[in-house]
């Protein structure tokens, strides 16, 4: 699942991989949910090539799939593979379920997480994870700290 992506690597502080795309089939409706995921781990002398925590967003959310399993087993594999002193995962969806059928709530979102460790264990620790997810990326512009190509302002 990996395929060998895993580092020794010392360093201790958490890695958060935001803003993950996701689509996925509901099980009970056979409807599409779609949504965000957001995965954080501490390492423990280990990290996972950046790239592979997508992956595992898009091999369990490519499936009949329920919300809460997905955001359960992206939190295990990553638990079961590096052994991290602590592993969030937090999914946003918005289910067809409910905007097509039933109580018809278009607006609706469905939040699930999973805590392991550290999250789960020490409140200030899962707080700094949920306080960065409402950040805003500053995208890469912002973070260079120049404007991007071809933004004019119109203003002047």
């Amino acid at each position: 699942m990996l395929n060998g992506a895993l580092f020794s690597v010392d360093y201790s502080e958490m890695v958060i991989v935001r803003d993950i795309d996701f689509y996925s089939l509901c099980e009970h409706h056979l409807l599409p949910f779609f949504g965000r995921c957001h995965v954080a781990y501490i390492p423990n002398g280990r990290v996972i090539g950046l790239s592979k925590i997508p992956r595992l967003v898009d091999i369990f959310s490519r499936r009949l799939q329920l919300q809460e399993r997905m955001t359960n087993q992206i939190a295990e594999t990553i638990r079961e593979k590096i052994d991290p002193v602590g592993v969030a995962v937090v999914c946003e969806g918005t289910h067809l379920c409910m905007a097509m059928r039933g109580v018809q709530k278009q607006n609706s979102y469905t939040i699930t997480s999973a805590m392991i460790g550290a999250f789960r264990d020490n409140a200030r620790t899962r707080m700094e994870f949920l306080e960065l997810l409402k950040q805003r990326s500053p995208g890469l512009g912002g973070l260079l700290g120049v404007e991007p190509v071809g933004v004019t302002c119109l203003d002047e």
